[in-house]
């Protein structure tokens, strides 16, 4: 087995442990699963200056809610760049909650602002709510940047898993509606409705997310067949609604597991943007499994994608270490 002996000492304890099934819970149950696992998994999450809860208006008069983790007091005559963040979880699960302790060492490391947003869920809210959420939250902090202390010409867009692909289609409708970003952090994002390649077939089963979760997530989140061939979910190969064109986007960095059914796509993705003349850095975690990021506590070994993220994070916004 490739996993380094962290991960596969988590994998054994997964099996012998008989944890629970996420897919076999109704929604609520399976947010309580995963905040709670997301707690126990993560690193701890570390002091900070300010932390502020925000509400955003949707375009559909609902609001979401938001969390802003500031490095340092807001300072409105200095502002400080930021990173739009989008939580893992599938569309289904997932909260500010879960990500608190990422969103944290980031905030810290990098010096930005994190702002962190609860974008609605599945099945309650399908396919496309998620993408218009995250990008009623990019214009969101576009335009209120100013009052918030962030300064708009030092902005990224990043998530992890399901986040990270609304980040990439966050990061095609900035360029259209022409709001620079320095930045689109994607770890280990999902790209495509297949569930076909070598990765698929060699990590699919026993290596934490299966082509089972998969397969549920999609029937959760979408409203039909028809959505699997949406860009919006699919950024790799989905025609539907799809851009037409692909070149003039922020510069990327990805994020990838070497054990995750999704590695190939994420290869994949970054020959697709290096061909339309996209600047992008990705990065292979061997023996790493998908959602390595959030289990800190668990996989030592994440600290060396935090360090890689924060280091990317502090070039790209100009930023520099605590002192």
């Amino acid at each position: 087995m490739p996993v380094s002996p962290s991960v596969g000492k988590f994998l054994n304890h997964q099996r012998e442990a008989s944890t629970v099934n996420m897919t076999e819970l109704e929604p609520p149950a399976a947010r309580d699963y995963f905040d709670f696992f997301a707690l126990h998994c993560d690193i701890a999450p570390r002091p900070l200056h300010t932390v502020e809860d925000v509400l955003i208006d949707t375009r559909d008069g609902a609001q979401i809610a938001a969390r802003i983790y500031y490095p340092c007091e807001p300072n409105w005559a200095d502002p400080v760049p930021a990173l739009l963040y989008f939580h893992a979880g599938g569309y289904v699960v997932g909260s500010l909650k879960s990500a608190e302790g990422v969103c944290r060492m980031l905030a810290a490391e990098a010096r930005c602002a994190v702002v962190s947003v609860d974008y609605r869920l599945a099945p309650e809210y399908r396919f496309p709510c998620a993408v218009n959420d995250a990008i009623d939250a990019l214009c969101w902090l576009f335009n209120k940047a100013p009052s918030l202390a962030i300064d708009t010409r030092r902005l990224a867009i990043g998530g992890e898993s399901a986040g990270a692909t609304l980040a990439t289609v966050g990061a095609v409708y900035a360029r259209d509606a022409h709001i620079p970003l320095a930045l689109q952090m994607l770890i280990y994002p999902g790209l495509s409705a297949r569930i076909d390649t070598d990765a698929h077939r060699q990590y699919g089963e026993g290596y934490f997310v299966s082509l089972r979760t998969i397969r549920w997530i999609q029937r959760t989140y979408l409203e039909n067949a028809d959505d699997l061939d949406d860009w919006r979910f699919a950024p790799l190969d989905g025609e539907r609604n799809a851009p037409s064109s692909w070149s003039g986007l922020a510069p990327a960095w990805i994020a990838s597991a070497e054990c995750d059914p999704s590695q190939d796509m994420h290869l994949a993705y970054a020959g697709k943007l290096r061909s339309h003349g996209n600047r992008v850095d990705i990065h292979l975690y061997p023996g790493m499994i998908h959602g390595f990021f959030s289990m800190g506590s668990v996989i030592p070994e994440a600290a060396i994608a935090h360090q890689d993220a924060v280091d990317i994070l502090r070039a790209a916004l100009g930023t520099t270490e605590l002192e």
